[in-house]
């Protein structure tokens, strides 16, 4: 299954919970519910959400007046007593139905009123239940950036940490005197790279980072970066175990994406301690 076609699901179990898709449907999201552990935790989150807010809306009874409206108009509708000596007389048969009929109006003005209060509760429910549904995913969305960032800093200081650490201070070069950085890399952990006062780079064009070793051609494996407001970065970089030691790094501005080799102005350089 595609990641559309499990947004397209997902986007289904709001009015699933409400009772709202068509049979067919409703098959289709039950059988990948049944394999979804994620949609399947959001459906019982959310009937449970649905739950609690049918509780909490007090009961509807319908209104007084028109309770009394409807009792008046059929004593209203109740024959005179000319109309009951005519009745005894045999026109009885006669002015039953027309009765009935004025009763059954009267009472379904008035059930139509109350079935309008009815559906606006409903149409309140539904849009408490949306509301939900947002707050709900918008947790999510926070919980996987929580644990994104706490696995990226864990990574980070497992390179700050391991054993095979080596440093690589680099110096700002001509295009940016006044940038500095330093690459801590570990070849079982990766490398990291904290930069400071780079400029922004022109529309088009990124940053990318270079290893230097030896006589070979410099290696990039797609390390490239974008700095924040104030010309400063701290990025994480996986790297091949076969990756050969580096003796220096440097960094260039190239088109975005990157280039398999390196085609502008140097902004850092600088060897291995």
């Amino acid at each position: 299954m595609t990641s559309s076609e499990h947004d397209d699901l997902r986007a289904q179990i709001g009015p699933y919970v409400l009772g709202a898709l068509t049979s067919s449907e409703k098959l289709q999201l039950e059988s990948h519910i049944a394999t979804c552990l994620e949609c399947a935790g959001e459906v019982r989150a959310l009937r449970s959400t649905a739950d609690a807010l049918a509780w909490s809306a007090d009961p509807v009874e319908p209104p007084a007046a028109i309770r009394q409206h409807v009792m008046a108009s059929i004593a209203a509708a109740t024959p005179s007593a000319q109309m009951q000596n005519a009745r005894r007389a045999g026109t009885k048969s006669a002015w039953m139905p027309w009765l009935a009929a004025a009763a059954s109006l009267v009472l379904a003005a008035g059930l139509g009123f109350y079935s309008e209060q009815l559906r606006e509760r409903v149409r309140v429910l539904e849009r408490q239940l949306g509301e939900a549904i947002l707050q709900v995913r918008a947790a999510e969305q926070q919980t996987a950036q929580a644990r994104l960032i706490a696995s990226n800093a864990a990574r980070e200081l497992g390179v700050l940490a391991a054993p095979d650490v080596a440093h690589v201070d680099l110096k700002g070069q001509a295009a940016a005197p006044q940038a500095s950085a330093r690459a801590l890399w570990s070849r079982s952990r990766g490398l990291l790279l904290a930069a400071s006062n780079l400029p922004a780079p022109p529309p088009g064009r990124t940053y990318q980072l270079w290893v230097l070793s030896g006589r070979l051609a410099p290696i990039s494996d797609g390390w490239i970066f974008k700095t924040d407001s104030t010309g400063s970065v701290t990025a994480l970089f996986n790297t091949p175990i076969s990756l050969p030691m580096p003796t220096a790094m440097a960094v260039t501005i190239e088109p975005d994406g990157g280039t398999p080799a390196p085609t502008g102005a140097m902004y850092l350089v600088g060897s291995l301690n």
